[in-house]
């Protein structure tokens, strides 16, 4: 949730800012990199010597990324697992089984 700044804070800011950092009326996309994100990415190094480093970074196996509206809900791994616990013991035994085995086949065919 994002707080009002008051006058005399904001005014700091801005003097505090250099000309080149003025965004005044220019619109920025929120989330316009979102999804890119989401697929993965890369970070490149430009070292002092020269050479360039690269990194790739994807989301780790088995984690998952929150919507933002769903994280207000469950902000740690703890309230999302046990939410879900809580929703699978609703879950009949029957669709229990076929989604495990779903999941294992699913495996199966990524590697």
């Amino acid at each position: 949730m994002k707080k009002a700044m008051s006058n005399s804070t904001s005014k700091d800011n801005n003097a505090e800012m250099l000309p080149e950092y003025d965004f005044t009326g220019r619109n920025g996309v929120r989330g316009k990199y979102y999804q890119a994100y989401r697929q993965g990415h890369t970070v490149k190094i430009h070292q002092e010597d020269g050479t360039i480093s690269t990194q790739y970074f994807t989301l780790e196996d088995g984690a998952v990324m929150l919507e933002p509206d769903v994280r207000q809900y469950f902000p740690t791994s703890e309230s999302v697992n046990k939410a879900l616990r809580s929703l699978i013991e609703m879950m009949p035994k029957r669709q229990a089984k076929k989604a495990a085995a779903s999941s294992t086949s699913k495996k199966r065919y990524q590697a």
